[in-house]
């Protein structure tokens, strides 16, 4: 069902090309069609539907987004829409049998409207307990008629209601809160009808045009009293949305002369001072507040949060922009009557949050079911606080309970993940606090950090995990040594394997391999390959005729093994440890090596890495000074244990330039 206003006085009509059954005016031109589209609720929500046609009500201008328009203008160039512009043109030489117009405008708007919800009806209303409705005169009534109807109404109604009636009329102190309270600048034939209208059809009022903002919004009022636990929950949300918008076009000086005009005919004296109407417009202002809460309390709690919510949503366009003061009077006197019920809830959260941290120590498994409980609690804390949040941020200031609640969630969040490493649960909470804190920018902001922060680790995760996969892959092997009877070789994440003996990979503290070429006679027969690894209590050694097997196995042993001994090293000597490597004394800053002497004792002499040079011959690692060739240190790669590693360190060291100290590769 179409909802859509006239693009011309704000009218409701059937639908957004036909006829206005107020004005009689239609899409003429394109730039009305663009409006007319964006004034139904086919481009446009119930919110921004109540503001655009208040704003036609007010001064017949529209003001919708950009992106808004654009797509209104967009679907006006649909051969359905441009047809209703052709139609309505005026043909250039019509037959005098053809319809004008204004007679197709009339036919069209005399289909019966649209309805959301099956009218109402009333008995009685506020309107009707006003004196001016009691004794049944008008605001132009003088002091004479309104004693005489008071007489004649005695006969029929309780004598002292009627006297009340007419003192209250005739008492200067409390006519002006009568007047205010009826309907000022309407005429008494017009005001007569409208108060009728009330019992049979309330919410028809709500279509009225060219009524006088107080008077309009005293009708609207009464016909807040037809709202039912049944009325429909978009409708109502427009409804309090158009009388909030009304309210806020009340003016004093416009109240004073509607009604200072009333009484220059009733001969009452003239209102002089304005404060007097402004003071009267407030406690009015609190009435209209009242009138719409109790609307509300006749709802279901679910509907009246619901209502609640997308109200204060629609008008602030999502906490944007400032809401009209009736709107924050009403979430004002929301927060009051809900607070009790907040806070037992947040009471709840902040015992499952305290359950949460004392099961920790039973693990992620143990933790959830408390995280789903708190979950679920939280939301329904953050529906009931939701127009709240909305409010407070329209007003630039923070929920404080939302913010307290928050951040207890956030704590709980941190100490998981960064205490007991519950990635995923830290994630999910984090999550909670972005959907139900949006409106608190201070929270908002700050869960988006801690999402990001989370997302990146889980991210490095994933590619550890990733690379941990690939590395696993490339580093295991599995070859069988022997001729006859074969014995497996292999290595895996799980650790290095011989012949019934297994070193987990972290436990292998010394590795060594070589080859031993054999000849008889000058002439070559072979060469055996030797691999040993091991712990600080055990040594497994291999020795096979393969070379292939031989390279492929102290590849992978490189890379499983090697790279953290490499590491662990350079570390040791950060330290300030020195490392024994055969002879020589290896030192973070540079090296003893041995002074050989034909007689005499040999001699240490400290060198700097600056000093040295290395290469290799003999099945050795060499190491000596430039300048002195006595000055040296051969380790056997075969025998001696991580000899490789100590070559790749100082070559690495010396592709450095201007390494002063080994552990720099570190850097």
């Amino acid at each position: 069902m179409t909802i859509a206003y006239c693009f011309s006085c704000g009218a409701q009509k059937a639908s957004s090309v036909v006829s206005c059954g107020s004005c009689r005016k239609s899409p003429a031109t394109e730039a009305d069609l663009v409006k007319s589209l964006i004034l139904s609720d086919d481009f446009s929500t119930q919110g921004q539907l109540a503001h655009f046609a208040n704003e036609v009500r007010s001064n017949h201008c529209l003001t919708a987004p950009d992106s808004l328009v654009a797509k209104a203008r967009e679907a006006a160039r649909a051969p359905k829409y441009q047809r209703v512009l052709t139609a309505t043109q005026p043909p250039r030489a019509a037959p005098q049998s053809a319809a004008s117009p204004v007679e197709h405008s009339r036919v069209v708007s005399a289909s019966p409207p649209i309805l959301r919800i099956p009218a109402p009806r009333l008995t009685t209303t506020v309107l009707h307990q006003s004196p001016f409705s009691v004794l049944g005169v008008t605001t132009r009534d003088n002091r004479k008629r309104i004693v005489e109807l008071a007489e004649e109404k005695s006969l029929e109604l309780d004598h002292d209601v009627c006297q009340k009636a007419r003192s209250d009329l005739t008492n200067p102190r409390t006519r002006l809160g009568v007047e205010i309270a009826w309907l000022p600048g309407v005429s008494p034939r017009k005001a007569s009808q409208l108060v009728e209208n009330l019992v049979s059809d309330p919410m028809a009022i709500r279509k009225e045009s060219g009524l006088p903002a107080l008077a309009h919004l005293n009708l609207l009022a009464s016909a807040f009293e037809a709202v039912d636990g049944t009325h429909d929950a978009d409708d109502l949300t427009g409804f309090i949305m158009e009388a909030a918008y009304l309210a806020e076009e009340l003016t004093p000086e416009e109240v004073l002369r509607d009604i200072n005009e009333d009484r220059a005919v009733s001969g009452f004296p003239e209102v002089r001072a304005l404060d007097q109407i402004e003071s009267e417009l407030t406690e009015r202002k609190r009435f209209y507040r009242g009138a719409i809460k109790d609307a509300l309390d006749r709802l279901p709690p679910m509907t009246l949060i619901q209502v609640m919510t997308e109200t204060v949503d629609g008008v602030t366009s999502g906490g944007e922009n400032h809401a009209p003061g009736l709107i924050d009077d009403l979430v004002d006197s929301y927060e009051v009557e809900t607070q009790s019920i907040l806070q037992k809830e947040a009471e709840n959260v902040y015992k499952l949050i305290k359950a949460a941290r004392d099961h920790t120590v039973s693990g992620e498994t143990a933790i959830k079911p408390y995280v789903d409980k708190l979950d679920a609690v939280a939301r329904n804390w953050d529906k009931i606080a939701q127009p709240i949040q909305l409010s407070t941020k329209a007003r630039g200031i923070d929920h404080e309970a939302s913010r307290n609640l928050a951040y207890e969630i956030r704590s709980l969040a941190i100490d998981l993940f960064n205490k007991h490493d519950m990635l995923v649960q830290s994630q999910r909470l984090t999550k909670l606090i972005q959907e139900i804190f949006s409106e608190v920018p201070e929270i908002a902001a700050r869960a988006e950090q801690d999402a990001d922060a989370l997302a990146d680790i889980l991210q490095q995760r994933k590619r550890a995990a990733s690379r941990e996969v690939e590395w696993a892959r490339e580093i295991s092997y599995h070859a069988e040594i022997g001729v006859m009877f074969k014995d497996p070789l292999s290595i895996s994440p799980d650790g290095v394997s011989w012949k019934g003996q297994n070193f987990p990979l972290d436990s292998i503290t010394r590795v060594r391999w070589g080859g031993t070429s054999h000849s008889i006679n000058g002439i070559p027969t072979g060469t055996t390959y030797t691999i040993a690894f091991g712990n600080r209590n055990s040594e497994a050694l291999v020795e096979l005729k393969k070379k292939d097997v031989y390279n492929t196995f102290t590849e992978k042993l490189w890379r499983a093994v090697c790279v953290r001994l490499l590491t662990e090293m350079l570390e040791a000597l950060r330290d300030g440890r020195d490392l024994h490597f055969g002879d020589a004394l290896l030192h973070d800053d540079g090296i003893t090596l041995v002074r050989r002497k034909f007689l005499g004792s040999n001699e240490n002499v400290r060198c700097s890495w600056g000093q040295v040079h290395v290469w290799s011959a003999d099945g050795s690692f060499c190491i000596g000074d430039r300048e002195d060739k006595k000055v040296n240190a051969a380790i056997s790669y075969i025998h001696g244990a991580n000899t490789h590693v100590l070559e790749q360190a100082i070559r690495m060291g010396f592709k450095k330039p201007g390494m002063r100290r080994l552990s720099e590769i570190l850097n």
